[in-house]
């Protein structure tokens, strides 16, 4: 039996805890991990660049004594590492946002865009877009082929999105159960449409393909990104906006409606944000998993659910964590590089059975 004294110790440790927690997943926190998480990443990957030549180069090119394509350290920091950095940045923060979006949306904190099919139709539409671009575009460069891609995997995403909620409601009323019934449905569909377009697919088309379905933030460049990031911004902003509309909701749809909230439009529009954020992050870095189910999940248990919060933080916390996982996976079997959508699996992959296991009750 415990003396009043060591319960008033554990309860102090447990109370510091949670105050260091809230300290962490606040914004200014989350802030200061996502610039410190963005600098290593800069100068952590399989060529170590040391900070004091990188200090050095940079002199010497605002002096004009060199160029930036004359110097490799410069030209690879530059070029290939800060490029696929604000990637990271911007893919885990879409994502993240997304999820804690659609978890408001459907009232339920196991949802997910990769568990309803939102995912697998945008994963299908950029196959599709992969596998028969020659059939209607002479040339597709790269500004074209990922405006087309992005565009593809956006349609795709919106009309999976689209189905299973036309599925899942009755009279107003979203069941949960049928839901994750009609995502399972509409993920299988997406995936043998993928394969049957994968076993027709050229060598070239292929390797792009793999590509997708393992998830990658390789081969990213500035052009590229001028065409997610405005994408992504407009989807955060626009789930921001309804940010209010999702908090009424969490009452019931009827309450929320019976306060002034036009549930209508409020549902179409989260719909839209999120089909455009995961569209655009699925069609520049493939199928990254679990990234929107653990995030935002962390989050709500932190800081509470209140979505204007939890949407900002889910997108600085997402950007955090996929700019550690994308360090991991360039270093871990360096020179070569692991799938990003590998390493994010095995991270979400447990914390979802986590979930279950502690639901269990609740679902039965």
């Amino acid at each position: 039996m415990s003396t009043p004294i060591q319960y008033i110790e554990t309860n102090n440790k447990h109370w510091v805890l949670q105050d260091l927690l809230g300290i962490l997943m606040s914004r200014k926190g989350l802030t200061i991990a996502l610039l410190l998480s963005m600098f290593c990443s800069l100068f952590v990957g399989a060529y170590v660049v040391p900070f004091s030549e990188f200090y050095t180069s940079l002199i010497e090119w605002f002096y004009g004594e060199k160029g930036i394509a004359s110097d490799p350290f410069l030209y690879m920091l530059i070029y290939i590492r800060l490029p696929r950095v604000v990637l990271s940045v911007v893919v885990g923060g879409g994502l993240a946002a997304a999820g804690a979006a659609i978890q408001g949306l459907f009232r339920n904190p196991l949802a997910d865009p990769a568990l309803i099919g939102l995912t697998s139709g945008a994963m299908t539409f950029a196959v599709a877009g992969i596998v028969f671009a020659s059939l209607f575009m002479e040339i597709v460069q790269s500004f074209l082929g990922y405006t087309l891609i992005t565009f593809l995997a956006f349609i795709g995403s919106l009309l999976s999105t689209l189905l299973v909620y036309w599925l899942a409601t009755k009279k107003g009323r979203t069941s949960v159960t049928t839901m994750l019934l009609a995502g399972i449905a509409v993920t299988a569909l997406g995936g043998a449409l993928t394969g049957l377009m994968t076993y027709f697919s050229s060598e070239d088309e292929l390797r792009d393909i793999t590509f997708w379905t393992l998830g990658s933030l390789a081969g990213v460049s500035w052009q590229m990104l001028a065409i997610i990031i405005p994408m992504v911004l407009i989807a955060i902003s626009i789930l921001l906006f309804y940010a209010p509309q999702l908090d009424l909701m969490l009452l019931g749809e009827q309450e929320a409606a019976y306060m002034g909230s036009n549930i209508q439009q409020a549902k179409w529009a989260v719909i839209g944000g999120v089909a455009l954020a995961v569209g655009a992050c699925v069609a520049v870095s493939g199928v990254i998993a679990f990234v929107a189910l653990v995030v935002p999940h962390l989050i709500r248990l932190v800081k509470g659910p209140r979505h204007h919060n939890l949407i900002l933080s889910a997108a600085l916390l997402g950007g955090v964590l996929l700019l550690l996982a994308d360090m991991f996976a360039r270093t871990i079997i360096a020179p070569a590089e692991l799938p990003i959508g590998i390493i994010t699996a095995l991270i979400g992959a447990p914390f979802f059975i986590g979930l279950l296991l502690k639901k269990r009750d609740q679902l039965w």
